[in-house]
């Protein structure tokens, strides 16, 4: 493919501060670009490569300057570099037909250009809408309802009854709809307790490898629309996780927690059960959150949780505590030297 710079303005609406005419036919990092590639510097520390780069454009944001580059200025360069991998990067087209090696249940629903690879499974009474794809050795139970133009890569399993939204990617391994870690203690045994609701994913959800979502006791297991998670991620059943909220990888959301909306989760983040996160929180890398969280666009670290800034201030200290030790200690013996000789001079 190769377009010019004044196309990739009109794709992205940016403004060119350079030749419109300039031929533009792959995407490349800044340091890897050579003649007829485009890059982009999102990161202000790459700035200093804008005029060594050999890329025939840069995509930048427009604070950024160069006598000798064709630039692109936009307000969000990662953003523009992203929409317009997909426009030189087109997916391959999917064949459209249900393979002869795949199983299909009875009444089943198929949409319009549907693409089932061999060795998927279809339970029966499953609506499977326009333009899905379904990939090899992938299991879709009774009951599920699939909407437009969903992405089931290899070797995902959606259990029975589950309703997945439209435009969703779902990556390989993932278990969508497995029971939900329930049990009553009966004495010094436990008791499974039936898990009989479903897990719920909402349009133009994103879920990586490697996830399991519980379906839920009762009622759903809630993904809402927009929302994104990471590979080895885990929702336990009857959590609610709101709109365009990011999960990171190793996350692990205990049962009955309410996420809200735009919330971030970061690698190995954990909350305990049935608490209420708010919209626009941030929970740091290994934070825990242990009660409820009010909105608003906070940072929290730490295990139990607490603002970022505390956190700061007490990990600072954890270095300390050998020496401040030592003098406690110290003060301690002095202490107990300036009582026994007041305690002498008082019997003197």
């Amino acid at each position: 493919m190769e377009i010019t710079l004044q196309q990739i303005a009109e794709i992205t609406g940016g403004t060119i501060k350079g030749d419109p005419e300039t031929r533009i036919h792959n995407l490349a990092g800044i340091e890897e670009a050579g003649e007829g590639d485009l890059t982009f510097i999102a990161n202000p520390k790459y700035a200093k490569h804008i005029d060594s780069t050999n890329a025939s454009a840069v995509i930048c944001s427009p604070d950024v300057t160069s006598e000798t580059r064709n630039l692109l200025l936009v307000d969000n360069p990662y953003l523009a570099y992203a929409k317009l991998i997909s426009c030189f990067n087109p997916p391959p087209a999917e064949p459209c037909t249900v393979d002869e090696r795949a199983v299909v249940g009875e009444k089943v629903t198929l949409g319009k250009n549907v693409t089932i690879y061999p060795l998927v499974y279809i339970g029966d009474n499953c609506t499977i809408a326009d333009g899905v794809t379904v990939y090899p050795n992938s299991f879709i139970g009774n009951g599920v309802t699939i909407g437009e133009d969903t992405f089931i890569h290899p070797n995902v399993t959606v259990r029975e009854g589950c309703i997945i939204g439209k435009r969703v990617i779902i990556h390989s391994g993932t278990v969508i709809g497995c029971d939900g870690f329930g049990f009553a203690q009966d004495g010094d045994r436990h008791y499974k307790i039936p898990q009989l609701g479903i897990v719920q994913i909402d349009d133009d959800v994103e879920i990586g490898s490697g996830n399991t979502i519980d379906r839920a006791v009762m009622d759903r297991t809630w993904i809402k629309r927009g929302t994104k998670t990471d590979n080895l991620v885990h929702i336990a059943h009857n959590v609610t996780i709101g709109e365009d909220s990011l999960l990171v990888a190793q996350v692990g959301i205990s049962g009955s927690t309410r996420v809200g909306n735009r919330v971030t989760l970061a690698g190995q983040a954990a909350t305990v059960g049935h608490i209420t996160i708010g919209d626009d929180v941030i929970i740091a890398a290994r934070g825990a959150a242990s009660s409820d969280i009010p909105s608003g666009k906070q940072v929290y670290s730490g295990a139990p949780h607490m603002p970022h800034k505390t956190w700061l201030k007490a990990t600072s200290t954890f270095p300390k505590l050998p020496e401040m030790r030592k003098k406690i200690t110290e003060l301690e013996k002095k202490l107990a030297q300036l009582e026994d000789a007041l305690h002498n001079n008082r019997g003197g």
